[in-house]
């Protein structure tokens, strides 16, 4: 059985290793709840290419071999970000502060179907976190039932949930989770 392998790719170099990943993505999005099709996939292509350019852009992938068997990516909030103006709850001023170096943002962690519960996903999530200086991460997952594995990791890593998200007139509904690092060990 070969090992697993986890790469790491920031900032622009995360940009070239799109082709690497997008068949896992098709694969994954395909499924439900997602049911994403041609034009959903154009349109996280554009918005990757986009999100590469972000302050704190990282970029990591699982490997068996030499076949990607799951991803994540994420970057640094901005100062301007909308990110909190789209959750229900009524956040503080405080909470909702962002100066570009507070929040990672984490916007997509997929593992192929094969592969799952296996702890790809945590070990995915630990090679994006590690040596980030930040605050907290946030993330938005669909509610139960739809995603109820994806909750209950989340829950497990830490992740506390702050309100429902409802980032653009025909988007599902999320939950809007997140993670403080401030005072964690390790």
């Amino acid at each position: 059985m070969t090992p697993l392998t986890y790469e790491r790719h920031d900032g622009q170099t995360a940009r070239r290793r799109l082709d690497d990943f997008l068949s896992a993505y098709e694969e994954v999005y395909a499924e439900p709840p997602y049911n994403e099709g041609p034009s959903d996939v154009a349109q996280f292509i554009d918005h990757y290419l986009v999100h590469v350019q972000r302050d704190g852009m990282r970029l990591v992938i699982a490997r068996d071999g030499e076949e990607v068997v799951g991803f994540s990516y994420g970057y640094l909030l901005p100062a301007d970000t909308g990110w909190w103006s789209n959750v229900d709850q009524d956040l503080s001023a405080d909470f909702t502060r962002e100066d570009g170096t507070r929040t990672w943002v984490i916007l997509e962690l997929a593992v192929r179907k094969p592969w799952r519960r296996r702890g790809i996903a945590a070990a995915l999530h630990s090679a994006l976190l590690d040596g980030l200086a930040v605050e907290r991460i946030t993330l938005t997952v669909r509610p139960e039932p739809e995603a109820a594995p994806a909750q209950a990791a989340y829950e497990k890593w830490g992740y506390r949930t702050v309100g429902i998200s409802h980032p653009w007139e025909d988007a599902p509904y999320y939950r809007a989770m997140v993670l403080d690092l401030v005072g964690r060990a390790g």
